[in-house]
């Protein structure tokens, strides 16, 4: 069978070749990086409860490093917001059903999300010492907890079978910390492509939860550090603004 093209990125193209899909990094993308994707997902891949596409090899050729993994057919959560917008409040909920069974769970060996946090504060160049100097006090100020956090769970990173069960791809980021680290950087993502759906989930995230909203707002500034290390200029004034430490009222 002929190879099937799913996406493409700078640094990644993700095929599909017969029964698994293949993610082929480019050459010179760091090997360090290509095996630590695989052994997270591949400890995900242990818990119960959740489902993950098995990962089944890890490869090099011509210099480029490739991740093969079980294919999962059906389209992605987001292809399925787009295409029925009046089941909306029924995708949102499954949604973020799936995300608070992800946080139910623990997983020892990842790493930690605070620790990873640090790092990517400390490597930001835009921003001031006395910047950098809030976010690290408001990080380690922060309560320590030791869910299960994805790092970039959004509705394209779902795949729905023909079942209707739902597989979590992309686990690379996925840490152990506190969940609503994890719901202000979805919020986050939300926020960068619609402000009204980014709404919509957490309000029902904060109901279904009974979580204060202004608590998952103290983590936006810090999240949106976080994510200006990925040096996305579309991305840069929203986050930008969300870097300015306040206290959310």
């Amino acid at each position: 069978m002929a190879k099937d093209f799913i996406s493409k990125s700078a640094t990644k193209s993700v095929y599909r070749d017969g029964d698994v899909a293949v993610k082929e990094f480019c050459e010179g993308f760091p090997k360090a990086e290509v095996l630590n994707e695989a052994l997270v997902t591949a400890r995900v891949e242990e818990l119960e409860d959740i489902n993950v596409p098995k990962t089944l090899g890890v490869t090099v050729k011509d210099g480029k490093w490739s991740i093969t993994k079980e294919f999962i057919e059906g389209p992605t959560l987001e292809t399925l917001m787009k295409e029925n917008p009046d089941k909306m409040n029924e995708y949102m909920n499954q949604f973020v059903d799936l995300q608070l069974l992800i946080h139910s769970k623990n997983c020892p060996l990842l790493n930690k999300l605070k620790d990873k946090m640090i790092r990517q504060i400390n490597e930001l160049p835009e921003i001031s010492d006395s910047v950098r100097y809030e976010l690290l006090t408001r990080l380690d100020g922060m309560p320590k907890h030791t869910k299960l956090c994805h790092g970039d769970f959004n509705p394209s990173n779902i795949i729905v079978n023909p079942d209707g069960k739902m597989y979590v791809l992309d686990w690379v980021h996925a840490t152990q910390g506190n969940a609503s680290a994890d719901v202000a950087r979805t919020y986050l993502l939300f926020s960068l492509q619609d402000k009204k759906l980014a709404d919509m989930y957490l309000d029902l995230f904060c109901e279904k939860t009974a979580t204060a909203k202004r608590y998952v707002q103290k983590w936006l500034p810090i999240v949106a550090a976080a994510q200006l290390t990925k040096k996305r200029p579309e991305e840069q004034e929203l986050l930008q603004s969300w870097i300015n430490v306040c206290e959310y009222q």
